[in-house]
């Protein structure tokens, strides 16, 4: 994937990165990069976590926007700031006006999820809530950036950001300097762009894959030639990017080895383990690394493997929603459907049955109007926290011997 080598003299470079690291040491957390014993042996792989999801705004994206906003010129600090950002490029950006006195404008499309708009504002910013999509909010940030004289910070395409972002895998290198792979979430480009421009300095055996969700895959059709459609809405809405910038995409086609992509199932169970067995917290963008090793995991197996946990800021309501998801795919909760004589005392007789075999009632729907059923019959949907799939099987068994229909219902 190489381009003509004439972009090579002034693409982003290690020295970039390093005087990057020199400003934001100060303001951002060198985090924790830890092996994962468990994912370890569950992939066969050996796995080092980079915990960005703990930097003061949860991600990574504070690094890009403290280089940035630390070589402003005198002038330009006078007259503020400008973003365009429903996540945390816009918490990175605001967070670090504030600690150096800043105006900070932040633009973001009008859908925007109030918690984060909330969020934004506690970092001091001006939020201003305009368009229906992401492109319409970034002309309007332009406007506003030309019209006030602000400085536009751009969330990936720009060799501040690059390098301010790239920092993370100077921290990754000095902890572990023989890592054999980097697998990176990829949105517009520019965590990896930083990443790829120090691994290729350190390390330039090390083999560098990106990944992008299927419902957003703008970086693999730009750089692989392909045309594979793009969605709209993704649990990883934190990759989400339409169109992939110019400067990360030159340094991906230079510098990067691989891009994979990863459906919505792989990064929702990728979340739900980092829940379970690291007991940590991660967005759907940061679990798509780790959802990308669950997928291939014979590509990795035996090699010493370096992932970012690039953020953490994920909506609770669709945390639970995914947690319960989890809990089906395992067979921990599961939703039987039970068909039986309306006469009194069934609904005992049911329910006497499913506690004898120790699993728990969450949910009861007792049917006779919606039902296909005759009239006298009656229509019981249990939904019922188990133990896994064997302690599924034994209750359908338990329920037939007792002369009751009964089936599982919407599993995956």
């Amino acid at each position: 994937m190489t381009l003509d080598h004439a972009k090579d003299s002034n693409m982003l470079s290690l020295q970039d990165v390093e005087q990057a690291a020199a400003r934001v040491a100060p303001h951002v957390l060198d985090t924790p990069f830890v092996e994962s014993r468990t994912l370890s042996q569950l992939t066969g792989a050996q796995i080092f976590l980079k915990f960005e999801n703990l930097q003061f705004t949860a991600s990574f994206k504070e690094r890009g926007a403290c280089n940035k906003l630390a070589q402003l010129s005198e002038e330009q600090r006078q007259r503020g700031v400008i973003a365009m950002s429903a996540g945390n490029h816009a918490q990175g950006v605001a967070y670090h006006a504030q600690r150096l006195g800043l105006r900070a404008v932040i633009v973001m499309p009008r859908f925007t999820p109030g918690v984060k708009v909330e969020r934004t504002r506690g970092f001091g910013a001006e939020v201003v809530l305009h368009g229906d999509t992401l492109d319409e909010a970034r002309q309007h940030a332009q406007a506003l950036a030309a019209a006030q004289q602000l400085t536009f910070v751009h969330p990936y395409d720009d060799e501040a950001i690059m390098a301010g972002q790239g920092t993370v895998a100077l921290e990754m290198l000095r902890v572990v300097p023989d890592l054999d792979a980097l697998v990176i979430a990829v949105g517009g480009g520019g965590l990896m762009a930083g990443v790829a421009t120090v691994a290729r300095a350190l390390r330039p055996q090390i083999e560098l894959v990106g990944v992008q969700t299927s419902r957003f895959p703008a970086m693999v059709n730009a750089l692989q030639g392909t045309h594979h459609p793009q969605g709209s809405s993704t649990i990883a809405e934190g990759i989400a990017v339409g169109s992939p910038g110019l400067l990360t995409r030159a340094v991906l086609a230079e510098r990067i080895d691989d891009l994979v992509l990863v459906d919505e199932g792989d990064i929702e169970q990728a979340l739900v383990m980092l829940l379970e067995i690291e007991k940590t917290l991660v967005e759907g963008a940061g679990a798509a690394s780790l959802a990308a090793i669950l997928k291939q995991p014979e590509r990795y197996r035996g090699r010493k493997v370096g992932l970012v946990l690039c953020g953490g800021n994920i909506d609770p309501l669709l945390l639970a929603a995914i947690i319960e998801r989890g809990l089906v795919r395992s067979g921990r909760l599961a939703r039987i459907r039970v068909s039986a004589r309306d006469v009194p005392g069934m609904l005992a007789r049911i329910t006497t049955i499913v506690a004898e075999l120790g699993a728990n009632i969450e949910e009861v729907h007792h049917q006779r109007a919606f039902t296909s059923l005759a009239a006298q019959n009656v229509e019981i949907e249990l939904v019922v926290q188990t133990r896994g799939p064997d302690h599924i099987d034994a209750l359908l068994d338990h329920l037939h011997e007792a002369g009751l229909e009964a089936v599982l219902q919407g599993h995956h």
